[in-house]
């Protein structure tokens, strides 16, 4: 493919990623069109197909995206010493993202829900719980992880979908989460308990923030770099 075209594509993918993901944290992914985001990135309606098979596609893009900005956070937040604190962190991170609004709740439990951001979920994990939890679990093969990974994948969706409130805190949410996911694979209870503590601990609402604002701020950078602007200091 000539450079000239290539540079083309980039630019076009990099306005669509920017429009997509700032319509998607507005808007939802339900009420967010290829229309909408191919309009919002100076488009025409048709142009959204020439980088991106469907919107779903794009979404795929944000949820590797936001998982990466998520193990980036998390190594930050407490180290890598502990594979399960680790694990336990990262997980309620993304709980504490869908409670930062209601756009990035439904973001997030279609990104648990449709069937290519799933099957990257899946396929990316599954290998990461088996270094995690091998130690509880000696004799489970990748393929038993993989397996277990959509059951704990389906109450990370439940979890997420629903709200908090007053009878249903944010604390409470996570005791409950992170006990059903570290049983399946089967840590002790004491192990549990001292993992859980620290999480509580821990400022997630500020780190979630955090990993939105990082989100964007790469999306920025690819369109500035698609228009062939300075980035911003």
């Amino acid at each position: 493919m000539p450079k000239g075209i290539q540079a083309k594509g980039l630019a076009r993918e990099n306005k669509l990623i920017h429009a997509g993901i700032k319509l998607f944290l507005e808007n939802g992914y339900e009420k967010t069109t290829t229309a909408s985001i191919s309009k919002a990135a100076g488009m025409s309606p048709t142009s959204f197909f020439a980088s991106f098979e469907s919107k779903e596609a794009l979404l795929l893009r944000l949820t590797g995206e936001m998982f990466s900005n998520q193990f980036g956070m998390t190594g930050q937040l407490v180290g890598e010493d502990d594979p399960v604190l680790l694990y336990a962190t990262e997980t309620a991170l993304q709980i504490h993202i869908t409670e930062l609004s209601e756009p990035l709740r439904e973001v997030y439990v279609m990104a648990y829900t449709l069937p290519s951001t799933l099957e990257y979920i899946y396929s990316n994990t599954a290998q990461k719980l088996m270094h995690i939890f091998a130690q509880y679990m000696p004799d489970a093969s990748l393929k038993d992880f993989y397996e277990l990974d959509i059951a704990t994948g389906g109450i990370t969706r439940g979890y997420m979908a629903k709200h908090c409130d007053l009878y249903f805190t944010i604390e409470q949410k996570l005791r409950r989460y992170l006990g059903c996911c570290l049983t399946i694979y089967r840590v002790p209870q004491e192990k549990q308990d001292e993992v859980i503590k620290e999480v509580l601990a821990l400022d997630l609402h500020s780190a979630a923030k955090k990993i939105i604002a990082e989100t964007i701020a790469k999306a920025e950078a690819g369109y500035r770099a698609a228009l062939g602007l300075p980035m911003e200091e």
